[in-house]
């Protein structure tokens, strides 16, 4: 067949972001270029692989049986070259990561910094997204992989653990409650809280848990994600019930973590991909450097509670 590798590769980058234009920019060739790669692969082929409009672009039924055997194909090449370090300046791929907000700093960045110093020329294309959007960018393969808390009992998805983090109150220093060990849920019933939005996969996890609660937290306002709450309470409108991680980051600076109790709720954190889908061996590189972060931060002891922050304060 008269077609090769650059041809191969098109073929699976367009798939992949469902676009010609976002496909010749990834591979940094330009649109009819990559486009007479496509077509060369057709006709070798003898068959359309995709269904195109003006407005989109999709696989078609021969397209969708024959990208995972393209996969493949490539997933041996780069696996071939990831093995031979004397050439890993001269790979290029793509790694697409689906991931919610507050993970992008927790598990993310520092794991893209390592990674893009063992392999510079492989990029990484990070979708900061809600939990929902995150399980359907995996679902849909328009990402390699996700990191989550949703998705753990999906039965097309497999789901890694990287942590488990408890909801805490985010309040300012100069909060009565700041001072306090630990705060019982149903005191928030006299305080003024800011919820994450209503529907959302966080907002879910703690209505669900306080299900059985007859007091519950005044909520006064909310907003969509974790970074927004963070800093509205910043701000000084309220409290906030927020995942432990989201105030390690930056976004954190300046506020007080104090222990929510009676009930204790967390939420599980991990990697998310698709069953029985082998990831190619530069996603494995990337998801194999994301584990070994998560597991080198689980073994910082975390900062818990009001005193110990302002015990680390004055010292």
């Amino acid at each position: 067949m008269n077609f090769d590798l650059s041809d191969l590769r098109a073929f699976v980058t367009v798939a992949q972001l469902g676009s010609f234009r976002a496909a010749a920019q990834s591979l940094h060739v330009s649109q009819p270029a990559l486009s007479r790669r496509v077509d060369k692969l057709e006709q070798a082929l003898g068959m359309r692989l995709f269904e195109r409009s003006t407005r989109k672009v999709e696989l078609n039924a021969m397209g969708r049986a024959f990208l995972p055997r393209a996969q493949h194909v490539l997933s041996e090449l780069e696996g071939a070259l990831l093995g031979m370090v004397d050439l890993s300046e001269r790979i290029r791929g793509l790694v697409t990561v689906a991931c919610i907000p507050s993970a992008v700093d927790n598990f993310v960045a520092r794991a893209a910094s390592i990674f893009h110093a063992r392999f510079p020329r492989i990029r990484l294309r990070v979708l900061d997204q809600s939990a929902t959007d995150v399980l359907l960018a995996v679902s849909r393969s328009e990402a390699d992989f996700g990191i989550s808390y949703l998705g753990i009992r999906e039965p097309d998805l497999e789901f890694q653990e990287l942590a488990r983090e408890p909801f805490v109150l985010a309040c300012r220093p100069d909060h009565p409650l700041a001072q306090r060990r630990r705060v019982r849920w149903a005191e928030l019933a006299d305080v003024d809280c800011i919820g994450l939005a209503s529907g959302s996969g966080n907002r879910l996890l703690i209505d669900q848990g306080l299900a059985q609660l007859a007091a519950r937290p005044r909520w006064i306002g909310e907003v969509l994600h974790v970074p927004a709450l963070l800093s509205v309470i910043q701000a000084g409108l309220g409290v906030g019930a927020v995942p432990a991680h989201g105030l390690a980051g930056p976004a954190g600076h300046g506020l007080v973590s104090v222990e929510l109790v009676e009930p204790l709720l967390s939420r599980q954190v991990g990697i998310l991909s698709k069953r029985g889908q082998p990831a190619s061996p530069a996603v494995q590189a990337f998801r194999d450097v994301v584990v070994a972060e998560a597991k080198a931060r689980a073994q910082k002891r975390p900062i818990r509670n009001a005193r110990e922050q302002a015990g680390r304060r004055s010292a």
